[in-house]
């Protein structure tokens, strides 16, 4: 969540206040809406994250929009990234590497630097094509129509669930290494939610491993059942026919991570993201 973007989740637009929220969610359990818990401890294993032969590294700065990616850049040329808002550090970071960046975002009129490498669109990403939103199709049909082995960085502020639906396997293993901001994952908790979210997740970890987990420190942790949820999450993948070895990673938080609020405590990752209970 980049500071400053327009709010466009799906699930809880309006409310970001994590006590409400949490109050909302108790209510919805007593009615039966609650998953249960063995479904969502079997979702969370699914999703913990591996350490492969490629290390991790930082780029975009200290700060939020600042993201671990595997080292895994030689020969990408190309970078997809939705959710411009006020921070292009990322992007700006990839372009030392000769990596072209398209960016996209209806919030504002540009990107906040300006490089050579950068080819700005004004529209926000989603499930549908018109003056203000355009699928992840068009977009790459449109820009690279011949090339893969992309990047995709997303922050699209809860609309990444309704993307990630509308695209292809085709598409999405075009892309090498995706990294994906998750929002109001505490919808876990809830049945509709869970069934959403871990759609989501089956369709991407089909092609790609989860190498790293950070959570944004815009919101405190969800308990419920003793299963604690950060709302916002930072998700890196690879695709799978880049990782050569693997072994579960056994600690974080890692030792690249940052605060993306610095004035908010910090929020590590629970121990039952990484660690079975």
């Amino acid at each position: 969540m980049k500071i400053g973007r327009f709010k466009n989740s799906t699930f809880w637009a309006g409310i970001t206040n994590a006590f409400i929220k949490s109050a909302i969610l108790k209510f919805n359990f007593k009615l039966g809406r609650a998953i249960e818990k063995k479904k969502l401890l079997s979702f969370i294993s699914l999703v913990m994250p591996v350490t492969t032969n490629h290390e991790l590294i930082r780029l975009g700065g200290e700060g939020d929009g600042g993201y671990l990616i595997p080292n895994d850049i030689e020969n990408v040329e190309v970078c997809f990234s939705p959710g411009v808002s006020n921070t292009s550090d990322f992007e700006f970071d990839l372009t030392n590497y000769g990596i072209k960046c398209y960016l996209a975002d209806y919030s504002v009129d540009k990107p906040s630097k300006d490089n050579k490498l950068f080819d700005f669109e004004k529209k926000y990403l989603g499930n549908r094509n018109n003056e203000v939103f355009m699928t992840l199709e068009d977009w790459v049909s449109r820009k690279e129509p011949n090339r893969s082995d992309f990047i995709l960085q997303m922050d699209i502020e809860g609309s990444e669930y309704a993307t990630l639906y509308e695209a292809s396997p085709d598409l999405l293993r075009k892309f090498r290494i995706l990294l994906i901001e998750f929002h109001d994952l505490d919808c876990l908790f809830d049945k509709v939610g869970f069934e959403l979210i871990s759609l989501t997740f089956e369709k991407l970890l089909k092609d790609f491993e989860i190498v790293h987990i950070h959570p944004n420190n815009c919101n405190k942790p969800i308990v419920f059942e003793g299963i604690a949820i950060p709302p916002v999450m930072e998700f890196t993948f690879l695709r799978k026919d880049r990782i050569f070895s693997k072994v579960f990673t056994s600690s974080f938080p890692h030792e690249l991570d940052r605060k993306n609020v610095p004035d908010n405590e910090d929020v590590l990752l629970p121990q039952c993201w990484f660690l079975s209970l």
